[in-house]
């Protein structure tokens, strides 16, 4: 397959308006960091880019369900193995949910392994009375409200690949070495989770999958296969740090063709994709399956546009639009939106971010969500492409494995008061594990349909 943009190649985004990109205060460094980043091993390699491509593809046409989850954005005094172990396991336990009660694949896509930078309204930001840079992520520079902490360093880049890999090397001895079987569905409910009504329901979920697994070990169908012992993940990141994303693409020596080896997947953001932006150009001349988010200010032309560029060869599993638009919008935006792709004939992988939209700081002074919003706009999302006759499919949402109050809500019905006792994100709320197997179940009652 010949790359999308004929004109294309790796350093061509700088000929265009790159927004959202760190003030570095000395260029040479920037250059020698991004050198070195160049020579290292590529994190992912073209072939499970491939798998994930084909399993997209699927899901465009109902065949599959895309769960995408994880951090906001990923801390590097988090990645650890006990973090990264419950981030995998929840979002397993999901999967198993989903599958097994949607009767559909499901495709397991992490925001994990480089989930590292996030995108500012502003460059700077007053901290106690003094102009400080706005912290942008781990890969940049510090949360610490410092000047020495918020100057953007590019070393934390190099940080960041070695962090990814070191993400990635635990996620695939997980994945393939036991602990993702599935005779090990009940051994993945967590203490807290067995306490709740979804763990109970997950339990009971499991114990059926068990026997099942008995069964048919039992008449003489081999279960050592690693269709039961093993399973397939998946990571991805928004593409924001250009320099870094640059210094991951390679050429595959089988195909000759260029793939953003920082991850299988990575995405544009709400506020990155300008069509004639340095982002979407960089993109469209990798082949990665590529994620774009869509706004509730989204123009139907500007959109059209952008696929058009992003996937010239309408290739289904290229291209994944990750609505986030707020449970009073998403009727009004998504309607539209629809008609006209299906009118065209695009091929595109369609998924609900409940998450973004629905932010809103509580009375507490808490950033936070509502549990009911997020539950809310997933339904109409679901709802919307059924009236239209297109295809619900996936989710995109910011989770963790941990028991954290940072969302309202839920199964146990977090308060505004309960905010402060585990709110422990640096960037935006998320799902704790219980809140995410409620996402689940109600999401596979949905996909069966």
């Amino acid at each position: 397959m010949k790359t999308p943009h004929t004109e294309w190649t790796k350093t061509s985004w700088k000929n265009y308006p790159a927004l959202q990109q760190p003030n570095w205060p000395n260029p040479k460094e920037v250059d020698k960091v991004l050198n070195d980043l160049s020579l290292l091993p590529p994190l992912v390699f073209a072939g499970e880019i491939r798998d994930l491509k084909a399993m997209l593809a699927k899901a465009s046409r109902g065949e599959a369900f895309l769960l995408q989850g994880g951090d906001c954005s990923e801390n590097f005094s988090e990645v650890t193995a006990p973090n990264i172990r419950e981030t995998l396991k929840v979002m397993l336990q999901m999967a198993v949910v989903m599958t097994y009660a949607g009767g559909k694949p499901v495709i397991k896509l992490g925001r994990i392994a480089g989930q590292f930078a996030k995108p500012r309204s502003s460059d700077t930001e007053i901290v106690n009375g003094v102009e400080l840079p706005s912290y942008r992520g781990d890969m940049v520079n510090k949360s610490e409200p410092t000047k020495k902490g918020r100057t953007p360093n590019p070393k934390y880049m190099l940080k960041g690949y070695y962090m990814s890999a070191a993400t990635l090397n635990l996620l695939r001895a997980f994945t393939r070495g036991g602990f993702a079987a599935l005779h090990r569905v009940q051994a993945w409910n967590q203490e807290f989770v067995i306490k709740s009504p979804m763990g109970r329901s997950y339990d009971r979920l499991a114990k059926q999958i068990d026997q099942a697994i008995k069964f048919m070990n039992t008449i003489g169908i081999p279960i050592d296969i690693p269709q039961v012992n093993q399973t397939q993940f998946f990571t991805s990141h928004e593409a924001l740090l250009l320099g870094y994303e640059q210094a991951l693409t390679r050429v595959d020596s089988t195909t000759g063709d260029w793939y953003d080896c920082s991850a299988h997947m990575v995405w544009i953001g709400e506020r990155t994709r300008q069509v004639d932006g340095a982002h979407v150009e960089f993109l469209s001349g990798v082949l990665n399956p590529i994620g774009v988010k869509i706004g509730p200010d989204c123009n139907i032309e500007d959109v059209k546009k952008l696929i058009q560029k992003l996937n010239p060869e309408n290739e289904a599993g290229r291209l994944t639009l990750i609505t986030r638009l707020g449970t009073r919008n998403i009727e009004k935006v998504l309607t539209p939106l629809l008609r006209e792709t299906k009118k065209e004939g695009f091929n595109i992988v369609w998924s609900c971010d409940p998450m973004h939209a629905n932010t809103y700081t509580a009375d507490s002074g808490h950033k936070t969500r509502d549990f009911n919003d997020i539950l809310e706009e997933i339904t109409r999302f679901f709802e919307v492409h059924w009236a239209e006759g297109t295809i619900p499919g996936g989710i995109h949402l910011e989770m963790t494995g941990k028991n954290v109050t940072e969302c309202l809500g839920g199964a146990r019905n977090i308060v505004d008061e309960e905010l402060h006792s585990r709110y422990d994100t640096t960037c935006d709320p998320r799902l704790n594990a219980e809140q995410s197997l409620e996402v689940a179940f109600q999401i596979a009652e949905m996909i069966k349909k």
